[in-house]
């Protein structure tokens, strides 16, 4: 029986100072409304009362979560189609500078369909995916004739075998954190890197776009991170963050969304709304302007870390 899960500390540092700071609907698939909350110590944001492991898996299951269906249905995701391309790339070619190997052992956790997973193995890496959801693994085997694995295996892992470990969009799913942080620890070779890329709520666009921010994302996305709690939960595993890297497309693709979710709630709060392009590609645009300042307020952050 799946159950809600009430913080009274904070996930990242324990510390029990806390305050509501938003209230946020899902609108990929429940309408549901989720309390968000900021941890005073360490900046973390999480969601507060979010299903259990066994109670979130129902907010997964939409034709609109692309990263399990791959789907190319509407202007949004086509769009993200077309750019992923370009990123997988970027994402081959930031792992091969960090680790300085043109080849090696990899980890991928969350690969969705395996579009990351085939492009590396395209390059000649020995790749890992693990991936939760089962339709996911299908789509990736139809697609790519790659197996990717069930997350169950993750905790058997062989330690000290991987030189680079990727989680993409991940660590802001992951119920157990504070286990799952020390066990890629543990899988990551002594000058192993581990690249981690989440949503961060400090964005120029998170502030335009408050509650209706999309990557916010309740209840799927259980904490919402800033570089500050980042750091934090990284040193408490003596690991240490070496390069924070942009990802400048997400400010545009996150925008757009949140365009769509704000104009829901305002004009049609049963319907999704309309995106109005304009205004956000501008918003996406003085976000990334706001980044170039400062790369730790990017719409969404890939933190190279080693040990």
């Amino acid at each position: 029986m799946s159950s809600t899960i009430h913080y009274t500390n904070c996930p990242v540092c324990g510390a029990a100072d806390l305050r509501n700071v938003l209230s946020v609907k899902d609108h990929s698939v429940s309408g549901e409304t989720f309390q968000v909350v900021e941890c005073s110590n360490c900046s973390l944001r999480f969601t507060q009362d979010p299903p259990d492991a066994y109670g979130i898996v129902p907010y997964y299951k939409s034709e609109e979560y692309i990263s399990h269906t791959n789907t190319s249905k509407g202007l949004i995701n086509r769009m993200y189609q077309t750019v992923r391309k370009r990123t997988l790339r970027k994402k081959r070619k930031l792992i091969k500078r960090s680790t300085g190997l043109e080849k090696g052992k990899i980890l991928d956790l969350g690969s969705g369909t395996g579009a990351f997973v085939n492009k590396m193995k395209q390059y000649g890496w020995e790749v890992t995916g693990l991936e939760p959801d089962a339709d996911a693994r299908k789509v990736g085997n139809q697609l790519y004739h790659i197996e990717l694995s069930d997350t169950s295996g993750f905790y058997q892992l062989p330690a000290g075998n991987f030189d680079a470990i990727t989680l993409w969009h991940v660590l802001e799913h992951v119920h157990d954190l504070q286990e799952y942080v020390a066990q890629l620890k543990l899988l990551l070779k002594e000058n192993g890197k581990l690249f981690i890329a989440v949503p961060n709520y400090t964005s120029k666009d998170a502030a335009i776009y408050k509650e209706c921010w999309a990557a916010y994302d309740v209840p799927r996305h259980l904490y919402h991170f800033s570089p500050r709690s980042m750091q934090v939960l990284m040193e408490q595993h003596g690991l240490k963050i070496r390069q924070y890297k942009p990802m400048w497309y997400d400010s545009f693709y996150v925008s757009m969304l949140s365009s769509k979710y704000k104009n829901a709630r305002l004009n049609d709060p049963v319907g999704q709304g309309r995106t109005n392009l304009f205004a956000s590609f501008f918003n996406g645009f003085r976000s990334n302007v706001n980044a170039m300042i400062n790369v730790k307020r990017c719409s969404s952050v890939i933190y190279i870390i080693g040990k």
